[in-house]
Parts: structure tokens; sequence; C-alpha cells
């Protein structure tokens, strides 16, 4: 019976220590130490060789997409462009990486035009087949192409998640397609704030 109640008593105390620990300071999902770094080799939107390691130093927010998607995609870069001029001057310490899924219409220059109308923070990356591959496993991202309709035009499923990045290349949040305004703006400011403590 002593037994018993010493381990009814340890239970309670360890549930009144979890209840009182201070809550995260993050409205985004924390994921330090549970994805990789920021680490890829891919085609920027110049045409120009790059990798994960050209951003280090800005805070990266890493999203896969499509050109042609018809609402995710602009809804979400749309949000991202409020974001940024949200944070103001510290957006000069952000980069938006926008991952196409779609390499075979998605050639540097459609990558250009298209992010650039949503401002000058956000880069369109893209490469081959196998190299899109490799990134988006790497941060289990999945997608797949539907079949083409007689003009040839196809539709790509695609998770529509958004990876932050610090700015030593580690992964810190999760954000996801219900991630609001005020919630990416709250993270990144507070991310870049802890940055230059």
């Amino acid at each position: 019976m002593r037994r018993l109640l010493l381990l009814v008593a340890t239970g309670i105390l360890l549930g009144l220590a979890a209840c009182s620990r201070a809550p995260s300071p993050w409205a985004l999902t924390d994921v330090r130490g549970h994805l990789p770094d920021l680490r890829f080799h891919l085609i920027d939107d110049r045409g120009q060789p790059v990798s994960g390691a050209r951003y280090r130093g800005k805070v990266a927010v890493l999203y896969f997409g499509y050109t042609h998607c018809p609402d995710v995609c602009p809804t979400t870069l749309a949000h991202l462009t409020v974001v940024l001029q949200n944070l103001g001057p510290l957006a000069e310490q952000v980069r938006v990486l926008f991952v196409s899924v779609d390499p075979r219409r998605d050639t540097p220059a459609v990558l250009r035009e298209y992010v650039h109308a949503f401002g000058p923070h956000i880069v369109g990356l893209t490469g081959t087949p196998d190299e899109i591959a490799r990134v988006a496993k790497r941060y289990r991202v999945a997608y797949s192409y539907g079949r083409p309709d007689a003009r040839g035009n196809y539709t790509v499923n695609h998770s529509a998640a958004l990876f932050v990045f610090d700015a030593q290349g580690r992964a810190r949040l999760l954000g996801t397609q219900q991630s609001t305004v005020q919630q990416l703006t709250h993270d990144l400011r507070l991310l870049l704030t802890e940055e230059h403590a």
C-alpha cells in the first residue's frame, strides 16, 4: 500500500512539474533537433548553381511548390510577402526559398518572373528531377503529378509545409498551411531578435 501511495504521489509531482513549465515562445512548431540542417545543391532563378550554404547568415524559409499552382502556392507566397513587409528592415535578414517540384515547366526564367512578382526577398530554386527529389526527401516533402489534360496541362499535389532555418542553417520551426501571417511574423521576428541578441 505504501508503495502504491508513493507511486501515485510521484505521478502527481511529475504532472505538476509538467504543468509548471514555461509555455513555448513560438507560435509555430519547434523542430530543433528533429529535422536536418539547410543543405541542398540546386539552380537559382538566375540560372546559377547554389547551395544551402549560400544562405548562411540569413534566416531562411524553405517552401516547396510550383508556379502553375492555382491556389496554395500563390496564397502562401502572398502571406510571406506580408510577413516580410511586417518585419520592416529586419526583412533584409530573411530569404524565402521557393523550391519548384515541377522542374519541367519551371525553368529559372519562369521562376524568376513568378517569385519576383511577390518581392525581392524570395528566391526561386529548381534543378533536375533527381536533385529536386533528393531535397524533398531530405525534408520529408511528398509530391505527385496529375494526369495531363488534352493540352498537356497538369497539377502537382505537394506538401505545403514551411521550414524555418536560423542563420546557422539549423532547422528551427515548422509552419503549415494554417499558420497565420501574425504567427509567422511573430516567430520570424523572435528568431531574428534571438540571432542578434
